[in-house]
């Protein structure tokens, strides 16, 4: 089952017996195992009623126990392990979850990992009305969509190049970005709706003006002094801009000039939905492959490879992250 299902159902009330909740995106996994915590049962029911497990203290006969008891003066129970992925017999779980109860909400959180499709236990768990979700890592592409969707929900939206700016700051860590987020709708005005560069600059202390996003801006102008100055500002502040993960964003901009020139469809819809990116942004790839032709961006494709390894210390014994990011910006404009 997909997240916003399983939630849908929770929020109408809706519950099954067991949620098996696995996979390599933990925050999807932490949403429905706190919404069950926090809502299926009242304070006073959840004395007697809700019990939290953890899978390095207990094994799968401990589960199955826990689950199988009846629930007292409420409709249901809710057992809850966590760290199930450290429950070493969990395929054992297959005698609860054959013939589970349906007074008992058993919610099974098996982080970074995911159980084996062919085993009978997962089988086991939506023949019999259970529920899973495979709560996978969202690509970095993916995720300004998801933060304009999260804050769509909550009553804002957000400019497209601040969504642009958080992703590049903050990665694919859902958990990280909704922490962020959080914290910046706490410190601006009730009245105000859209979140801008601005706000994110001032309140997450995200700079504006130096930052991959900025530096791509200025590769495609050609602008030397711009790439330099923000090169210098990476060069001193390597903590919040290491040099893989600039090589790594600069590596996936080229590579989406250089399939660019030979889409057949250059409308803005087919671009964005072939690039992967917001259409806000299609207009920096047509200037962008303007400025670069196929044959330099096969050349600078090769430089990043090339940096990427020195950056590592393949060929490299004595360059310093911020001279070797210079002398790749030098090469890539020229």
């Amino acid at each position: 089952m997909e997240f916003d299902q399983i939630l849908t159902e929770l929020k109408s009330k809706k519950y099954r017996p067991v949620y098996f909740l696995m996979g390599e995106e933990p925050f999807f996994i932490d949403e429905i195992t706190n919404y069950i915590a926090n809502n299926v049962l009242t304070e006073t029911e959840k004395v007697f009623n809700q019990v939290m497990l953890y899978g390095k203290d207990v094994d799968a006969i401990a589960v199955i126990d826990a689950s199988r008891r009846f629930p007292m003066m409420a409709s249901h129970q809710v057992v809850i392990v966590k760290e199930a992925q450290n429950i070493r017999n969990i395929e054992e779980l297959i005698h609860y979850t054959q013939k589970p109860l349906n007074s008992t909400i058993l919610v099974i959180s098996y982080k970074y990992k995911s159980l084996d499709k062919r085993k009978k236990l997962y089988g086991t768990i939506e023949k019999n009305g259970g529920a899973v979700l495979h709560s996978d890592k969202l690509y970095d592409d993916k995720i300004p969509s998801w933060i304009t969707k999260y804050l769509t929900q909550k009553g804002y939206s957000i400019a497209p190049e601040a969504g642009a700016l958080l992703t590049e700051y903050l990665g694919n860590d859902l958990g990280k970005v909704v922490n962020e987020l959080t914290k910046l709708l706490l410190t601006i005005p009730s009245n105000v709706k859209r979140i801008t560069v601005d706000m994110i600059e001032k309140n997450i202390g995200i700079s504006k003006e130096f930052n991959t996003f900025e530096l791509q801006k200025a590769l495609v102008a050609r602008d030397v002094l711009k790439a330099n100055r923000i090169i210098d500002y990476f060069d001193k502040n390597p903590k919040d801009n290491p040099i893989i993960v600039t090589i790594s964003l600069l590596f996936t901009f080229f590579s989406k000039i250089f399939t660019y020139h030979f889409l057949k469809d250059k409308s803005k819809g087919s671009v964005a939905s072939a690039l992967k990116v917001n259409p806000y942004f299609v207009s920096e790839y047509e200037l962008a492959a303007k400025r670069y032709n196929p044959a330099k961006l096969v050349e600078i494709i090769a430089l990043l490879r090339e940096f990427d390894l020195k950056s590592k210390g393949v060929g490299n014994s004595s360059a310093s992250d911020g001279e070797l990011l210079k002398e790749l910006i030098f090469r890539i404009i020229h």
